[in-house]
């Protein structure tokens, strides 16, 4: 299930699925740990004798967030009781605070009393043995803890009243569903304390006139102790956790408008989605570098693993964007992770936990009888390419000098030499999808982009020797890649080669989206002949010729795609790929009409994100819902730098003095030349 809204602040996230239930609650680290495991924190209303939990039938939900913030803005309806609730949740831009404001709207003309239930189902570092569950009289409060790991939940009514209602109870045991059972009746039992696998339910009653409103406010504290969670609980009481709540809107609308970007003919939506990808990449990312693939635990029962994970590829492309965005501070913090985890050899491993220690992973370290290296190349390529993206915004010479040696002359001298000598090419590594063992293409791109980045580091610090050594080992590669992966006969790049045995190359022909890897690293000119072929190619087999469109990862793809669905798709269409066929029509673009089909393409992918903006990893072929994990990190981002590769290619075009027709910046001079003859416009008349 899609995680609708996220809310964090780089040491805290906090996911809400698309029925407004808190799934996945993480601290200290983004995508580590999380202390819920996916299991739901629920939230009931008792009214007039009546019972529901939000997430049920009964309700109308629509989640979505408050302009340009992190705060978000979801309206309940329970029209058979007439009851209006509208929620506001944010996790505090400064302190380790979860603040959620409630204002009720009674609809009849009577006056009610309306229960509030919070049901908190917590799993301490993943897991629910050992956990304590109490009720703290001392600050009418509910209090999990385990370990060095403390969560305080409190709540004002507008009466200044906290908790008037609680119970804690034994969970997951035979007969043991849980203390949320024990509010749909509309009272609990009082129980103040229960150790092993327990969970909680607190309540509130608050007042409401005919027709009349109320608002009351609940959060939780998280800490290392007790001590902790109580300096927090008195200072979000000292300062009102409506003020809290407030400054942390203010602080995120200033973050998502620090660039004051000129958004020039894109419509509203798009750049409502354009803000929304933003500060929902922020959310993503770990207070101490590391850039999160994805944080859904729903993947958990597809594959018993996460996405929550540091891959170099994802966080490489991401830091990128945000550095493009204007958001230098993030991405250095993900170079300095990069640093702390690069192998001694200048590679780097699949993936890596928020704290940098190694990840789990599938790829073999032996394998036909010999000892394999269990990486995927174009990580360490992206990551020198990012980086030089980030030296060419920014021109930090200061920032950029302790990452040079163990970085980009490390990382550079990797790979130049880790190639075939036959061929030129890259030895074999895992692909971009982690799924074949090959030369891939689009790990070509990334080594060229990473060899490019290396030399001009090099050439930049004075270091003509290694300058060198990485323009010809990119050169070679590049080279190579034309002689080995271009098919002459089907007029187009191929997805890859494998290696046989004997070291003869055998093609891996399926059209694969990857291969616009080409473009969007600039490792081929978008006019190149070759590219415009493969284009072509990734258009007729990967576009979805259902209602949805978009385009698929591979032909034949069939991760996460139905059953039913086998043989009537190339593939569930992805995020990413359609973007990367919106980034190449970008950079071929020499008008501004030129445009349209990049603009069609985003709007695609605005049309496809849900409400808050939130985009998934895929969407499904015949309905457009979101599959797999949500958000995916790599979508949201991709979304902002091909928003952002528009911008600036509509600023390199001018507009004909005389007529008004747009023209790329280098043709002006032809087109006033051109113009000293008398021109006509659209309806003819001499101007």
């Amino acid at each position: 299930m899609p995680r609708d809204i996220p809310v964090g602040n780089g040491r805290i996230l906090i996911n809400f699925d698309q029925q407004y239930r808190l799934r996945d609650f993480y601290y200290p680290h983004v995508g580590n740990e999380n202390h819920s495991a996916g299991h739901p924190f629920r939230f009931g209303v008792w009214c007039d004798g009546a019972f529901s939990w939000v997430h049920d039938d009964p309700w109308r939900r629509t989640l979505d967030y408050r302009d340009d913030t992190l705060v978000s803005e979801v309206h309940l309806d329970w029209s058979d009781e007439g009851l209006e609730l509208v929620c506001n949740d944010a996790v505090d831009f400064h302190e380790d605070v979860y603040l959620r404001r409630i204002h009720l709207t009674n609809g009849r003309d009577a006056p009610r009393q309306v229960r509030l239930f919070f049901c908190h189902d917590y799993h301490i570092y993943g897991t629910e043995i050992g956990d304590t569950a109490l009720y703290d009289p001392k600050m009418q409060g509910i209090l999990h803890y385990k370990g060095n790991r403390y969560f305080l939940a409190d709540v004002r009514t507008p009466a200044g009243d906290g908790f008037t209602a609680f119970s804690v109870g034994v969970k997951e045991a035979p007969g043991r569903e849980g203390t949320w059972k024990d509010a749909e009746d509309g009272e609990l039992a009082g129980n103040p304390i229960a150790q092993g696998a327990v969970d909680s339910a607190a309540g509130v009653s608050v007042n409401l006139e005919p027709g009349g409103e109320a608002e009351l406010f609940y959060w939780i504290c998280i800490g290392r102790d007790l001590a902790a969670v109580h300096q927090l609980d008195e200072l979000v009481r000292d300062k009102g956790p409506g003020r809290l709540l407030e400054r942390t809107a203010a602080y995120w609308r200033l973050w998502a408008n620090k660039e004051g970007f000129s958004f020039a003919d894109l419509p509203g939506a798009l750049v409502d989605q354009f803000k929304r990808s933003l500060v929902i990449l922020r959310t993503q990312i770990d207070e101490a570098g590391g850039i999160l693939a994805a944080n859904d635990t729903d993947i958990t029962s597809f594959a018993r693993d996460t996405y929550s994970y540091v891959w170099p590829r994802d966080g490489a492309l991401v830091a990128a964007a945000l550095d493009r965005a204007g958001y230098r501070d993030l991405s250095r913090r993900f170079f300095d992770f990069c640093l702390r985890v690069v192998h001694p050899k200048g590679y780097f491993w699949q993936k890596y936990n928020p704290d940098g220690s190694v990840a789990s992973s599938w790829h073999p370290w032996y394998e036909h009888g010999r000892e394999e290296l269990p990486i995927q190349e174009d990580e360490t390529g992206l990551v020198l390419w990012a980086l030089w993206q980030h030296f060419q915004h920014f021109r930090d010479i200061e920032v950029i000098k302790p990452y040079y040696r163990p970085l980009v002359v490390h990382c550079g001298r990797f790979l130049a030499s880790w190639r075939d000598p036959k061929t030129g090419l890259p030895n074999p590594s895992w692909d971009l999808w982690e799924e074949r063992r090959a030369v891939h293409t689009f790990t070509v791109a990334a080594v060229v982009a990473g060899l490019r980045a290396a030399a001009a580091f090099a050439e930049a610090f004075g270091e003509s020797e290694d300058a060198a050594d990485f323009r010809r080992a990119a050169a070679e590669v590049a080279e190579a890649a034309g002689r080995y992966l271009f098919d002459p006969q089907a007029g187009r790049f191929l997805r890859g080669v494998y290696v046989e045995e004997d070291g003869q190359l055998r093609p891996d022909p399926v059209v694969d989206v990857s291969i616009l890897g080409l473009c969007r690293l600039a490792t081929l000119h978008p006019d190149d002949p070759r590219l415009e072929s493969t284009v072509r190619a990734v258009r007729e087999k990967l576009w979805l010729s259902t209602d949805e469109g978009g385009l698929a990862r591979y032909e034949g793809d069939t991760y996460q795609l139905a059953g039913d669905n086998l043989g009537k798709v190339p593939g569930n269409p992805w995020f990413i790929g359609t973007l990367w066929l919106a980034e190449y029509h970008i950079d071929r673009a020499r008008n501004a009409d030129e445009l349209t089909e990049a603009r069609t393409l985003l709007e695609w992918a605005q049309r496809h994100a849900l409400p808050s903006g939130v985009m998934a990893e895929q969407v499904d072929p015949f309905t457009g819902v979101p599959l797999s994990v949500s958000p995916l990190t790599w979508s949201q981002a991709e979304y902002v730098w091909a928003v952002l590769s528009y911008l600036d290619k509509l600023s390199e075009f001018s507009v004909c003095p005389s007529c008004g027709t747009a023209a790329y910046l280098r043709e002006v001079p032809r087109i006033l030349e051109a113009h000293r003859a008398p021109c006509y416009s659209d309806r003819g008349e001499a101007s």
